[in-house]
This record gives structure tokens, sequence and C-alpha cells, in this order.
């Protein structure tokens, strides 16, 4: 595949994944859904790895990985699956644009790579007001929806902690080996939260759940994943960074247009907040170095 269409691919996934999650939930409950979805997204790893002759190493760094990557992937996929019964599938989407914020902290503080420069600090303040802008929408959405919100920013940290993890770790499996690990870790938990929160197997679902599950299968957990490992090996970390600016409005018009979901003008202001921090907090330290530049080369001129 073409990186262009990687690129577009992914942004498809990443913004649709949200409303997704909404409709599988549909008649089904929360844990069996995210439940099915994984089972899914398994045996077709598997299915993956046997075909392409893809090695699976069991190393001690490899089996490292494996539990840091499936212990923050069902903390985040179990709150936000819970969320998703009082959040919209645009907020969903905004909040979890804040992960390279709390990423790239989580480096800077654990790994000690990132330097915490002054444009880095402010991008990561424009994006807690745009939280605090969303929370204060989310008071006007119905009963739950302040408990959905608090769930979902959990669920953030704990995926973003949890790429620094990895990172820290150091493992260079492949990617359909590392989400294979990572499912093998990640489903007995979410078999065990779907016992004890349920148990039961649902006596029908709508066709609508039933196919928001497949796609979250397979193009959600699977296809997205490897597309974004692909885009990482062959791309500029800069246009990289772009999805997370775009997937949050597209996913908010997809939930307003496609699942009625109110929008109120605080989401609006939160998201814009967020996208601008996101900016600021990527290429701010170029923007000065550009602006310093130039500025000198003025005077310089002047003089």
């Amino acid at each position: 595949m073409s990186l262009p269409a990687a690129f577009v691919s992914v942004i498809l996934i990443w913004s649709t994944t949200p409303l997704a999650i909404k409709w599988s939930a549909l008649d089904a409950g929360f844990s069996f859904a995210v439940l099915a979805r994984m089972a899914i997204s398994a045996l077709l790893c598997v299915a993956l790895l046997i075909v392409l002759r893809i090695r699976f190493p069991l190393h001690r760094r490899a089996r490292l990985s494996y539990l840091a990557s499936g212990l923050s992937m069902f903390g985040a996929m179990a709150l936000s699956y819970w969320s998703s019964q009082y959040v919209s599938s645009g907020m969903i989407s905004v909040l979890f644009g804040l992960s390279p914020l709390f990423t790239s902290l989580g480096a800077a503080l654990w790994l000690k790579e990132e330097a915490m420069t002054p444009s880095k600090v402010a991008g990561m303040l424009l994006g807690l007001v745009g939280l605090g802008m969303v929370f204060r929408g989310g008071m006007h959405l119905g009963e739950g929806a302040i408990a959905g919100l608090v769930a979902l920013f959990i669920a953030v940290v704990l995926q973003s902690l949890g790429l620094v993890w990895i990172k820290r770790i150091g493992d260079d499996s492949p990617p359909l080996a590392m989400t294979l690990g990572t499912l093998a870790v990640a489903l007995p938990l979410f078999l065990s939260v779907w016992w004890l929160a349920d148990g039961r197997w649902p006596s029908s679902l709508p066709e609508r759940a039933v196919m928001a599950t497949l796609y979250l299968g397979v193009f959600g957990s699977v296809l997205g994943f490897a597309l974004y490992y692909y885009m990482i090996r062959h791309m500029e970390a800069g246009r990289i960074a772009l999805i997370t600016l775009i997937t949050p409005v597209l996913a908010l018009l997809l939930g307003h247009g496609l699942n009625n979901e109110a929008v109120l003008p605080q989401v609006w202001l939160g998201t814009a907040s967020i996208v601008l921090g996101l900016c600021l907090h990527r290429w701010g330290g170029e923007w000065a170095a550009k602006w310093g530049a130039a500025s000198t080369n003025h005077d310089s001129k002047s003089q």
C-alpha cells in the first residue's frame, strides 16, 4: 500500500472507531462488545502470522513488551467501552486526541528523552484548557456523562503511559506479533470483566452491532495497528502527527451526522483548544526557531 493510502486509511479508521464502539455495544453490553472485538482480532492475528510466516518472539524483552501493552490496552479499552454508554463518540475521539501530550510528558519524565521546552509546556496547558471545556460541556449531556469523561481521561493516561513503558522496554518484535502478544495478555482480563459484569451470551444482536464489532476486530485493531507501524517506519513524525489533529474533528462530525449526537459549543471550543495545543506542542519549537532566524536575517540586512 502506498503511504498516502495508508495515511488516509488510518485517519478513516481512527475517526470511525469511536462511533463503531458505541454501535457495537447496542443490546450487547460494553463487556461483551469489547470481548468479541478482541477475540476476533486475536483469531485474525493468528491466521496472518501463520499465512505470512511471521515469527512470534518469546524472549524476555518480548514477553515484557506484551505484558506492558496488554495491561495498558485492557485498561484503556475497558474504560473506553464502559464510558461509551454515557459519552458521545465524538468526545471519545477528542479526549484520545490528548494522548500525544501525555505520551510526551511521560517520555520526558520516565525516559528523559525530551526536554520540556516552553512551547511544549504551552501546548500541554492549552490541551488542559480544552479538556476543561469538554468537561464543562459534558455537564449538560445527561446523567453519567461526567463519570464517562473521567473514565475516558484515565483511559487516555493509561494508553499514553503504556506506550512509554513499551518504548522503555525497547522490544523489536514484528507489529503483528506484538498485536497478538498484547491480545494474549488482555483477552483473559476482558473475559473476566464480561463474566463478572454480565456473563450472559446475548440472545440476539442488531445487525449494526454485529457489523460494528467485525469492523473493529478487523480494521480497528489489526489493520489500523499494522498501517500505523508501517507509517512510523516510512514517514516523518510531523506528518504522522497530523492524524491526531484531523480525527477528533472528523469524529465529531460523523457522530453528529450519523448518530444524531449533540455537539455543544463548549465541546467545539475545547476541541479547537486541544488541536491548537497539539500544534504548539509538536511544531512550536520549529516555528520559534524559524521566526528567530528570520528576525536575525532581517536585522543583519538592516545594518
